[in-house]
C-alpha cells in the first residue's frame, strides 16, 4: 500500500466528506490532488484492499437485516453464491468452513422485504435460510488502526511509542 491509499485508509475509513466533491475534499485533507485520490482508490479496488466506498447504516432505523447461512453442496456452491449476490439486497457474501458454509447479510425495507427474499431463495436453490436476525449490537466499528497509527475515534487505538497525540 503506498503512502496515499494508505493515508485515505486512515483519515476516511470512519465518514467520507459530506459534500459536492467528496473526493477533492478528501485530496485536500490529505494534501494530495483530487486525480491522485481517484487514482490510489481504483487500484485499491482492482488490487482486492478495497470492496466499496459507501455507508454504513444502523439496520434498524435503515430498514431491517439478518445473517443468513446456507449449507450448500460443494458442487453447487459457484452457482448458489453467484444467484444469490444478484439480489440487491445481499451483501457481505462469503464462503466460510463449516457445515454451514455460504453466509450473507440480507437488507431490505422491512421484514416483509426479507422474509420474501428468504422464501425465493429457498424456492430457487432448494436450500433452507438459516435466519439469525441481530437481537443486540455490541461493536459496531469496522475501522483498524493502518502500521501503527491510531485511527481517529477508534476505542482501540493506542498511539505507540513515540506517536504524537
Amino acid at each position: 500500500m503506498d503512502a496515499i491509499q494508505q493515508a485515505l485508509c486512515q483519515h476516511f475509513q470512519h465518514g467520507m466528506p459530506l459534500c459536492a466533491e467528496p473526493y477533492r475534499a478528501m485530496a485536500e485533507t490529505i494534501g494530495s490532488s483530487e486525480a491522485q485520490v481517484l487514482d490510489a482508490l481504483q487500484r485499491l479496488q482492482r488490487d482486492g484492499g478495497l470492496s466499496r466506498i459507501g455507508p454504513v447504516f444502523e439496520h434498524s432505523r435503515a430498514g431491517a437485516s439478518t445473517l443468513v447461512a446456507l449449507a450448500v453442496p460443494e458442487a453447487l456452491l459457484e452457482r448458489v453464491a453467484e444467484r444469490i449476490s444478484q439480489y440487491p439486497e445481499v451483501n457481505h457474501n462469503y464462503l466460510r468452513e463449516h457445515a454451514y458454509n455460504l453466509w450473507f447479510v440480507l437488507t431490505g425495507p422491512d421484514r416483509a422485504r426479507i422474509d420474501q427474499v428468504l422464501d425465493e431463495i429457498a424456492a430457487d436453490t432448494g436450500l433452507q435460510p438459516l435466519d439469525l436476525p441481530m437481537q443486540r449490537a455490541y461493536r459496531i466499528d469496522l475501522g483498524f488502526p493502518l502500521a501503527g497509527n491510531p485511527v481517529a475515534g477508534h476505542p482501540q487505538s493506542k498511539a505507540a511509542p513515540g506517536d504524537t497525540p
